[in-house]
């Protein structure tokens, strides 16, 4: 899930007596794994923390007086960078069966925990697909797919409509990707926590949008979509010869306070070349495309027309061009 890890993390930290579980009755997180062609369900790390965050009294408490607050995750990142914090690494990587062949560095090479959440992969355990009418995930994660952004009234729960303007702060930019293809990429945790080009393509400088740091997780969204829209978010024109202008965003979360951008503005980028990296957490990414420039994937448009996300690994197919 998106960070229901950072809050249990977040919660411990602040030796703060942990509530009992709480289980509000909502489904499990349930969705579709591309790679092993089954459904699966999320395991998801402190749930009962999560449930109890967004679904409780006492929970909206807390979540409104610290939790969402950006000072609140900026204060648990700095713990999660001290030498302490490796010791956390190897039972993270026990727990949640990680492979650490998949890392471009050993295990014991990490300094801190953040150090391993923002590890590199060996790159050959992320093939780029080499289809020049493609465009790829742009990190490991669960991701829906809609062909018309504007057309979106169904996201984690029936009725709740999609803000275009309000997640681009710009009308007249929204009015004109209003009917362009839209994919969101929710990240884990567990998930590996680089972001990548979906095309090739020379990218703008950043623009931040300032916000709160709520969860992203479906637990949260399922309560309110909105914090994908209020939440801190960051937004990269990618200017393409083959897809037009894309639009590449990066949301902040809970414990996840800063967005690391490591490419260079201006010069061109390869499909597939990192952009950048998210700290301790998880968060989500959102790519939208103009209006006619590619067609989603069959499977991401299916699985999402049920809402249920479809996972899949950073350089696997996302769309192709129309």
């Amino acid at each position: 899930m998106a960070n229901s890890g950072a809050w249990t993390a977040c919660h411990a930290a602040l030796a703060v007596p942990p509530p009992r579980p709480y289980k509000s009755g909502v489904e499990p997180i349930r969705y579709f794994n591309r790679h092993t062609g089954a459904l699966e369900t999320e395991q998801v790390y402190g749930e009962g923390f999560l449930r109890w965050t967004y679904g409780h009294p006492l929970g909206a408490i807390a979540l409104a007086g610290l939790v969402k607050r950006p000072f609140f995750s900026a204060w648990y990142g700095r713990r999660m960078s001290t030498p302490e914090s490796a010791a956390r690494v190897a039972p993270f990587i026990a727990r949640y069966g990680l492979n650490p062949a998949d890392f471009a560095d050993p295990p014991a090479s990490f300094r801190s925990f953040n150090e391993f959440f923002y590890r590199q992969l060996n790159p050959a355990s992320r093939p780029i697909d080499p289809d020049e009418s493609s465009a790829v995930f742009p990190a490991d994660g669960r991701h829906l797919g809609f062909e018309r952004a504007s057309a979106i009234g169904a996201v984690f729960v029936k009725g709740q409509k999609f803000d275009l303007p309000a997640l681009l702060g710009d009308a007249d930019l929204a009015a004109r990707y209003a009917d362009g293809a839209l994919v969101l990429s929710r990240l884990c945790p567990v998930d590996y926590h680089r972001f990548h080009f979906p095309t090739a393509g020379v990218p703008s400088e950043t623009r931040l949008i300032e916000g709160p740091l709520f969860s992203v997780s479906p637990i949260a969204l399922r309560k309110r979509l909105a914090y994908l829209w209020t939440n801190k978010r960051t937004i990269t024109r990618l200017e393409t010869r083959g897809f037009g202008t894309v639009l590449l965003l990066e949301i902040g979360a809970t414990c996840v306070g800063t967005i690391h951008q490591t490419f260079t503005p201006g010069k061109s980028s390869a499909k597939g070349a990192e952009k950048g990296y998210f700290a301790f957490g998880g968060s989500s990414t959102l790519t939208i495309f103009q209006p006619g420039a590619v067609k989603l994937e069959a499977d991401l448009v299916a699985h999402s027309s049920r809402q249920t996300e479809l996972y899949a690994k950073v350089g696997s197919r996302m769309a192709h061009s129309a």
